[in-house]
């Protein structure tokens, strides 16, 4: 689909809307027909050459008249243009936040967040101003020939003298319009460049900070920057250029009918009242011929937008101007309700290769394993062993390059579609928050009962730190929860995770940031949740004390599977993980006695 084909979607997603806005405005465009006739038969009247029958009242009724009517029409305009910018805005950033949700978590994002947030904002604003414009030069034709016809019809030497240079002026931005697309990509670029640098050090302050590389931080931001800046006078100074160069050649018409107009002005064959209505039509066609060069310059910018929107989507121009239903009006529809199917008995993971995203080529490999209703099932292993990555392309985050997945005995088409609540809920390493209310974090806009959110908020152990908040649940976090601790951020995750009920809790080692306390009280909870069932990555001995299995994990493969005692006595790398895990309050608590211990007496 090309981009003219992609606006022309666009157009057709609200024909009358679409078709009345043009009628408005191309009627608000048609009462300068008016007003420039209203001004020769003013000038004429004062020179004696108005017709017969005018008179000044007559005059002075005819502009109060245009005037009222085109007060009347640009209200009327203005208003379905409102609603059918806000319509094709509304639908295109809905198109692209479903193909971001709608990808895998790994591969959702083609490229860096600030990026696609000038997609979202600053291309879906190019492409909603372009269907605007495209309107004003609908109704530029017919005044442009009813315009041209009177002039004519007055003194076509004349005419033709003032239009061919506009005729010119035309030609000369239809020529430019490639390298004015070729300066706004460049712009665009380093903006992304610069935004995405930005993003990339608000997220990593902490190591910027513990690197002690503040300084080459922010002279790479002001590198880049500096080829921003330009990119952007080169852009802005031939847009700019031409818009200055189209919008001045009034001044250069006007001199031109007085040139040309001189002779019947002297001779009483061209009135003052028609030098009036020359100097307003050609005024305005001149405006129109400079709008019509903007025009040109903004559809070489679309082109690049919609590109960059296509890219976002990982997809086609097609997709970001699929038609789907917009409600600007009225309630909102509910939600569709939740349904979980049938309930997990069983699990499979069956020879699953998973490739980390960004990793080299490191990946997990052939992992097999099988998970029971009511199930405890802890993951362990060292840092970079894979646990993350085993989840993730289990939940359909990562791409599975081999093996299935089977939910009940039927295999799993489509994991990142069929892992959501309430079939199943995960909760990361990193949680994300948003700058909104506790409560509003834990709901995401869903109807709960009081009684389901305090049953999620004990679950994770969080009614105490709930209690010492300000305002309690209607506490604003902050961006990415930043007002909480980071335990108290893992413990609302999980709570908001709880709230859906699921079948399968996956965790990813939410008790890291927790107390021994703390963390004690979160396994013993959800120990006792047996109609759930977990599967969760720890190195902790609280979780592992109550695994009902454990799989240890060692460079991407599944090296030992078992209770405590069985996978101690037959891994090396779970005693070695078991010996590091240096967990002394824990084991002061529980008089645990240190390594080494008797694994054979089964005491663990």
């Amino acid at each position: 689909m090309t981009a003219l084909r992609a606006l022309l979607h666009l157009i057709r997603y609200r024909p009358w809307l679409y078709a009345m806005d043009a009628v408005a405005w191309t009627a608000i465009v048609l009462t300068e027909l008016g007003t420039g006739y209203v001004a020769k038969l003013f000038f004429d009247w004062l020179t004696g050459d108005a017709a017969a029958g005018f008179t000044l009242t007559s005059v002075i009724a005819l502009v109060a008249a245009a005037g009222l009517a085109r007060v009347i029409a640009i209200l009327v305009g203005a208003l379905i243009d409102i609603r059918h910018r806000y319509s094709i805005e509304v639908l295109l950033r809905r198109n692209l936040l479903a193909a971001v949700l709608a990808k895998p978590g790994a591969r959702a994002l083609p490229g860096a967040v600030g990026e696609a947030l000038n997609a979202v904002r600053d291309d879906v604003q190019t492409v909603e101003d372009l269907l605007s414009w495209l309107i004003d030069q609908f109704s530029f034709v017919p005044y442009s020939l009813a315009a041209l016809a009177i002039l004519l019809a007055i003194d076509a030497r004349v005419t033709l003298i003032v239009v061919l240079p506009l005729i010119l002026v035309l030609i000369g931005a239809r020529a430019v319009s490639k390298s004015v697309r070729r300066f706004r990509e460049a712009h665009r670029e380093s903006t992304e460049r610069v935004t995405g640098a930005i993003g990339e050090a608000m997220d990593g302050v902490q190591a910027i900070q513990l690197a002690g590389a503040e300084e080459h931080v922010v002279a790479h931001i002001e590198a880049l920057n500096r080829i921003r800046l330009r990119a952007a006078v080169r852009d802005r100074l031939l847009s700019q250029s031409f818009h200055s160069f189209f919008w001045n050649a009034t001044t250069l018409c006007t001199g031109l009918i007085l040139l040309a107009a001189a002779e019947g002005l002297r001779g009483s064959t061209f009135t003052v009242g028609d030098f009036a209505l020359f100097v307003t039509y050609v005024g305005f066609l001149t405006e129109i011929i400079a709008a019509f060069g903007d025009f040109l310059i903004h559809f070489q910018q679309t082109k690049v937008s919609i590109d960059r929107m296509a890219t976002l989507v990982q997809g086609s121009r097609g997709d970001v101007v699929a038609h789907h239903p917009v409600h600007l009006t009225g309630p909102l529809p509910e939600p569709p309700p939740l349904c979980a199917g049938p309930a997990l008995e069983r699990l499979a993971i069956e020879t699953m290769t998973v490739a980390a995203a960004g990793s080299g080529g490191f990946r997990v490999r052939r992992a097999s394993f099988e998970i029971r209703r009511g199930e405890f099932v802890v993951i362990t292993g060292r840092i970079g062993s894979g646990k993350t990555t085993l989840l993730r392309g289990l939940l359909g985050l990562l791409p599975i390059e081999e093996g299935r997945i089977v939910w009940n005995g039927e295999p799993v088409a489509d994991p990142s579609t069929f892992f959501v609540p309430p079939r199943a809920a995960y909760t990361p390493q990193v949680p994300q928050l948003f700058s909104e209310t506790l409560r509003d974090n834990l709901r995401l806009g869903r109807e709960v009962p009081d009684e389901a959110l305090d049953k999620a908020i004990e679950l994770a152990v969080l009614e105490d730190d709930i209690v010492r908040l300000e305002h309690g649940l209607d506490t604003v976090v902050g961006p990415r929860g930043v007002k909480l601790s980071g335990g108290q951020r893992q413990r609302a995750a999980t709570a908001r995770m709880f709230v859906s009920r699921p079948e399968l809790v996956v965790l990813d080692d939410v008790s890291s940031a927790l107390d021994v306390e703390t963390e004690k009280a979160l396994w013993d909870r959800a120990f006792a949740e047996r109609q759930r069932t977990w599967l969760v990555v720890s190195h902790r001995r609280a979780a592992l004390r109550r695994a009902d299995r454990i799989l240890v994990m060692k460079d991407g493969c599944i090296e030992a599977s078992g209770r405590l005692d069985e996978v101690l006595q037959e891994s090396e790398e779970m005693r070695r993980l078991w010996s590091a895990e240096s967990d002394d309050s824990e084991r002061d608590a529980h008089h645990v006695p240190p390594f080494p211990i008797d694994f054979t007496a089964s005491g663990v």
